[in-house]
Parts: structure tokens; C-alpha cells; sequence
């Protein structure tokens, strides 16, 4: 058995929560608080499914905006890989091939080259272009 789509049922929803573009950080927190109690309900029907989509994507587009993500350094996103894993330098000797060399890398006293780049983004199976040299 498979739901339909009802949009005079979806109307209502928007009409009851007027979702539109966030502007502020209480408009965002007050969006974030509707997609968290729409996540925890066990069963959604579709129009609820349809407006916890269009709250995602408004969301999502003001912290784009109003939060970016600033690009780490290839040395800060390692020791950051490092940590969440509880990786120590050691474990990396057989990717980088030296413990002398990761030391200096982990120490920041030698930036990870094209080589190292793809053997760590191998190792912690991400695309290599998150250690850019």
C-alpha cells in the first residue's frame, strides 16, 4: 500500500507552520527545533516528509551563508582525523613510511606533500583533496 501525496493536507502544514527563508539565528533555531520534533516521530505521512524537506534545504541554505565551514590546513584537518580516530603518530608510520617524517608532519615542522596526501586520504578513506598541498 503506498501513500499519495495530498496537497490540500500539505497546504495545511504549510499554513500552520509558515515555513519561509531564514534570515536570523532565531528564525534558524526555531526551524531546527521543527525538523528535530518532525525526525522523532515514528511515522511520517508524506506532506510531513515534504515540509521536514523544505525546512532541511532552508536551513541548510542560511548556515551555508551564516556558518561557513572555513577549509582547515592539511595539518589541522590530519590532527583532527587523529584525534576523533585516537590515532597516534605511530599507527601512521606505514602510510607515510617514516617515523622521523611523521613526527615532523604531526609536529608541523613539514607539510604533507601529493604522495603523503593520497596515502593519508587512503588510509582514512576520504578524497585526497582534503589534505590539499
Amino acid at each position: 500500500m503506498s501513500r499519495t501525496f495530498n496537497p490540500e493536507s500539505y497546504g495545511k502544514l504549510l499554513a500552520e507552520y509558515q515555513p519561509k527563508t531564514i534570515t536570523t539565528g532565531e528564525e534558524n533555531e526555531r526551524a531546527i527545533a521543527l525538523v528535530q520534533d518532525l525526525e522523532h516521530r515514528s511515522h511520517l505521512i508524506p506532506e510531513e516528509e515534504m515540509l521536514l524537506e523544505l525546512l532541511i534545504t532552508l536551513i541548510e541554505k542560511f548556515e551555508e551563508t551564516h556558518y561557513p565551514i572555513s577549509q582547515g590546513t592539511p595539518h589541522s584537518m590530519l590532527m583532527h582525523l587523529m584525534e576523533a580516530g585516537d590515532i597516534t603518530p605511530e599507527a601512521l608510520v606505514n602510510v607515510i613510511g617514516s617515523k622521523e617524517v611523521i613526527l615532523e608532519i604531526v609536529n608541523g615542522d613539514r607539510s604533507i606533500n601529493k604522495a603523503q596526501a593520497e596515502a593519508l586520504a587512503d588510509y582514512f578513506h576520504l578524497d585526497a583533496s582534503l589534505f590539499p598541498f
